[in-house]
This record gives structure tokens, C-alpha cells and sequence, in this order.
């Protein structure tokens, strides 16, 4: 372990100021804490808002554009498949016959 991930251990408090591991026993006191830092819905919420309106959303051309590649991968992976199938079921009863 390097000193980089020492540090980011660190702060993440998977280990100790001196390296060694903490505790896995919580006291009262970590679990008030760890409470009190939940956040509350409504600030959940605006957080996802605001994430939400990051995204790069694509634009109806794009949409529409995509869709008819789907719906035609769609269609030709069926009437392939079918296709196969079709065939396939033709040919072992082909060769099965007298």
C-alpha cells in the first residue's frame, strides 16, 4: 500500500491515523453521529434535481433516429431468428423422412 491510498483510507476511515484498521464495534456515539448526517428528504430531492439536470439529454432527432435503428434490429433479429428456425425445423424433418 502506497502512500496515496494510505491517505484515501484514511479519509474514508477504513484505517486509523497509524494504519491499522478501526474497530468494527460502533459506540452510541458513531451511531448518533451517523444520524445526524443522514440527509433529509427534501434536500435529497433537490440534490437529484440538480443532478438530473446535468444529463445530457438527446434531442428528438436523435431520439427518433435511435428509435428506427432499434425497431429495425428488432425486426431483422426476428425474421432472422424465425428464419433459422424455419429452416432448420424443415431440414431435420427432411432428413428424418423416409
Amino acid at each position: 500500500m502506497n502512500r496515496e491510498q494510505k491517505r484515501m483510507m484514511q479519509r474514508q476511515g477504513q484505517v486509523g491515523a497509524d494504519g491499522a484498521a478501526p474497530s468494527r464495534r460502533t459506540s452510541p456515539q458513531d451511531v448518533q453521529r451517523r444520524r445526524s448526517q443522514r440527509t433529509k428528504p427534501s434536500q435529497f430531492f433537490r440534490e437529484i434535481r440538480e443532478e438530473m439536470r446535468q444529463v445530457a439529454w438527446p434531442t428528438r432527432p436523435e431520439v427518433i433516429n435511435y428509435t428506427t435503428i432499434v425497431l429495425f434490429v428488432l425486426v431483422f433479429m426476428t425474421l432472422l431468428i424465425f428464419g433459422l428456425g424455419y429452416g432448420f425445423s424443415k431440414f431435420v424433418t427432411f432428413l428424418f423422412q423416409k
